[in-house]
């Protein structure tokens, strides 16, 4: 059976928690892993699991983003499949933006009305996992439900920062509580497999991955046509109701990149032996622009636990537990350790490294960072110190870089002088 279903990636909001990363992106445009942008790995999982009708819902610094799917997601003339942006638009009857999740997908139905669909697959543009769709909606169409939420167990710390879902031993969400408080969360076990009971994930947390039923979706936003959020009304309102929702239980890799400890986290995992999320996969592929850049130059430098993207020129002492974007320039003699460096947007020519009385982009000479977040076309003089400290430095921001959480982000296109000392 052919399950005709479309795709709507929800594009985010400010993501102040994400600031100074958010400062002139979007979090779906932020980049990660080196290459690679977060909303490549929603569209990734769609197109791995064929998927391939897409609509990115975008409202807040969207520039870069649109940019980016424009000059990424191509597909054969003689095939149908698409990845198209969505904006929020001020509209006769209506002149306001975007007010939440539900709201969104709600202002962007008129737009898929001439496409041939039985099932809506709503996404988040800012979280990191592997997930087979097509058979989440195989389930989703097994059950017969109305709207299946995809849900991943979690131990009792955890589950009060997550929506938690009360599922019955058929697999049915039978009722769901925002974020509980510790007291009531032995009320709140559900069913789960016998491994993950002795790893104490009793919980069942909401991944904001849907499934809605055609039919199901447009029933629930005439009956709650004030409704703005799905995991604060939408959800709650269908389990009230009376209708079928299901629960699509995930135990691998996931988590939602929500605050600048987590992007952290997350990228520096990728240069574990064998991460979780593994980019190194013949079937689970994650796509994104082909840059046709040159292969990277190294000139000594001993690496420990390291990713390096395309284009890059290291003349580094070492580089430990870090993750190199692309076109990065590392300096004779630097020690790089437990960064995220996102590289730069294009290469400077030699003549301007050679005559310009400035400092070039990339990181200098003699410099040593650690814990720290370098965003994109930064430029670091010699002998510069940026010690980040997780957990011990208070937060702070300049006009040139920011603290959060003990990470030390210096923002995009910032210059740091030589002989700066920033952090502990």
């Amino acid at each position: 059976m052919v399950i005709k279903m479309i795709s709507l990636i929800l594009g985010g909001g400010v993501g102040s928690r994400l600031y100074p990363l958010t400062e002139q992106r979007s979090k779906p445009a932020v980049p990660i892993g080196g290459k690679y942008r977060l909303i490549d790995i929603p569209i990734s999982n769609c197109l791995n699991s064929g998927v391939r009708r897409m609509f990115v819902l975008t409202q807040f610094n969207s520039a870069s983003l649109n940019q980016h799917i424009k000059n990424t997601y191509h597909f054969d003339h003689f095939a149908p499949g698409f990845v198209d942006i969505l904006a929020a638009e001020q509209r006769r009857g209506s002149d306001k933006w975007f007010q939440g999740t539900a709201d969104a997908v709600r202002q962007s139905m008129r737009h898929l009305i001439n496409q041939d669909y039985d099932y809506i697959l709503i996404l988040s543009g800012d979280q990191l996992y592997q997930m087979d769709f097509e058979r989440m909606a195989r389930e989703h169409v097994d059950k017969g439900a109305d709207l299946t939420i995809a849900t991943i167990p979690v131990v009792a710390k955890d589950a009060t920062g997550f929506g938690i879902m009360k599922v019955n031993a058929e697999g049915m969400i039978e009722s769901f509580v925002e974020k509980p408080k510790t007291d009531v969360l032995p009320e709140w076990t559900s069913e789960v497999s016998e491994a993950n009971k002795r790893q104490g994930k009793h919980y069942l947390a909401s991944m904001g991955i849907y499934i809605f039923s055609k039919e199901a979706i447009y029933k629930l936003f005439e009956e709650h046509g004030e409704a703005v959020d799905f995991g604060k009304e939408i959800i709650p309102a269908a389990i009230t109701d009376g209708y079928k929702v299901a629960s699509y239980e995930y135990n691998g890799y996931w988590t939602d990149i929500g605050t600048i400890g987590s992007f952290f986290d997350a990228n520096i995992a990728l240069t574990d032996d064998i991460p979780e999320f593994n980019l190194h996969d013949n079937k689970k592929m994650v796509y994104t622009r082909p840059r046709m850049l040159p292969p990277s130059k190294f000139f000594g430098t001993v690496f420990r636990h390291a990713l390096v993207a395309e284009g890059c020129i290291v003349h580094a002492e070492r580089v430990e537990r870090t993750v190199v974007g692309i076109r990065s320039r590392l300096g004779a003699y630097s020690v790089i350790s437990h960064c995220i460096i996102m590289g730069n947007d294009y290469f400077q020519r030699l003549e301007e490294l050679v005559e310009r009385d400035e400092t070039p982009m990339g990181i200098g000479k003699h410099c040593i960072i650690e814990y720290a977040i370098v965003d994109k076309n930064v430029r670091i003089g010699d002998n510069v110190v940026i010690r980040g400290n997780p957990g011990k430095l208070a937060d702070q921001e300049t006009d040139t870089y920011v603290i959060v959480d003990g990470i030390v982000v210096v923002k995009k296109n910032a210059t740091i002088p030589s002989g700066s000392r920033i952090g502990a």
